[in-house]
């Protein structure tokens, strides 16, 4: 079945352009992994395999730098499981390429939509896949330098603007996102009010005091448990105190 869109590489024959990148391949199909896990080893790739979402749920998912993907799987689809990996702060800005036998443009469309990095309709050749592993590692490490800030199940997404806590999104206005972000890139500083004025109210003529207060106070709530770790230093201002 496999020889008919596979390209077998050697197995003896190593790419010279090693890497420490470890991939995860996720498919019920076991001979097929197999095939990918070898050519994708030779490529230099570090690669595991998990024959459903339920195994590889149970693995530290955070470790890879990419998620290979059925869509149609056991109780837990591929769908599902990107859903879950997108929503989960840890796993989120792991790319993903959907491989799946679903071919149509709706089916493509609704992968891309789940935030999939690129969509490999079956059957396709190993010369193929490659590529597009390739591609979207590229892409996705030029992309590294928009990072997402964290602390324990907090997060900020940098480049979307977005807040999540325990996955879920909390919006936060400008003003108290923009209050997030200096206190989770500086974790441990305390900043004076004249320094967050300048930093987070740089246009605005006249901002009082209170306005400052306001807006942590807010923003302390909106955050729940993480609140408590906005600190206030009497005298000197506010930080975040990890």
């Amino acid at each position: 079945m496999y020889e008919s869109y596979f390209l077998y590489l050697p197995h003896n024959i190593k790419s010279m352009s090693t890497t420490d990148t470890k991939i995860l391949v996720v498919d019920d199909e076991e001979t097929l992994c197999e095939v990918v896990q070898l050519n994708l080893e030779n490529e230099g790739y570090t690669v595991d395999i998990a024959n459903c979402a339920e195994q590889a749920l149970e693995m530290d998912l955070a470790q890879y730098s990419l998620i290979l993907l059925d869509i149609m799987m056991g109780e837990i689809s591929g769908i599902k499981m990107a859903k879950m990996l997108k929503n989960d702060p840890k796993t989120a800005n792991i790319p993903i390429i959907f491989c799946s036998a679903k071919d149509t443009d709706d089916d493509v469309v609704l992968g891309l939509n789940l935030g999939a990095d690129d969509y490999i309709t079956k059957p396709y050749t190993i010369r193929q896949l490659i590529a597009r592993v390739k591609s979207v590692l590229r892409r996705t490490t030029a992309t590294t330098q928009t990072p997402t800030l964290s602390f324990e199940g907090l997060a900020l997404d940098v480049e979307f603007k977005q807040c999540i806590i325990d996955g879920n999104e909390v919006k936060l206005p400008r003003k108290e996102y923009e209050l997030l972000l200096l206190f989770l890139s500086h974790k441990g500083r305390i900043f004076s009010r004249e320094e967050i004025l300048q930093k987070v109210w740089p246009d605005e003529v006249v901002v009082l005091d209170r306005t400052i207060d306001v807006n942590i106070t807010r923003l302390r709530q909106k955050l729940g448990e993480y609140g408590k770790y906005i600190v206030t230093r009497s005298g000197y201002g506010y930080g975040f105190k990890a």
